[in-house]
């Protein structure tokens, strides 16, 4: 289990620092989607929101690839993870099997820091 939460730790660090990137310096050529997912890939460019989103990729991967604060990384990616999901199962379908390489990689890297999760996961708090 070891080597497979290292693997997809790099794995997931560099699926993230390269797309959190490219939304900076924009190396990766790409067409605009086309239909409902350019509107709202539209209105978030305009926004500035994406800003934020390729930013939190960005530090979230290389976190991943330092290999510190891992937990920490989770919690950044985990709402993009999800967001990237919700949007190739509804907008672009396309993407969904890249967004569920995704999914499988973050839920092995939660698996190797599980413990770090413990008191988030308590199903009650004594008083």
């Amino acid at each position: 289990m070891k080597i497979a939460s290292l693997v997809a730790r790099i794995l997931l660090g560099l699926l993230f620092t390269v797309f959190g990137l490219n939304g900076f310096l924009h190396f990766i050529p790409s067409p605009p989607p086309s239909g409902l997912a350019g509107q709202y890939i539209g209105a978030l460019y305009v926004s500035h929101y994406l800003v934020v989103v390729f930013l939190l990729q960005l530090i979230g991967g290389l976190l991943l690839l330092v290999n510190r604060y891992v937990p920490l990384a989770l919690l950044l990616l985990g709402p993009v993870v999800v967001n990237i999901v919700l949007f190739h199962a509804f907008l672009a379908p396309e993407g969904l099997p890249m967004a569920l390489f995704a999914v499988v990689l973050w839920l092995i890297v939660f698996a190797g820091v599980r413990k770090a999760f413990s008191g988030v996961l308590t199903q009650r708090v004594e008083a």
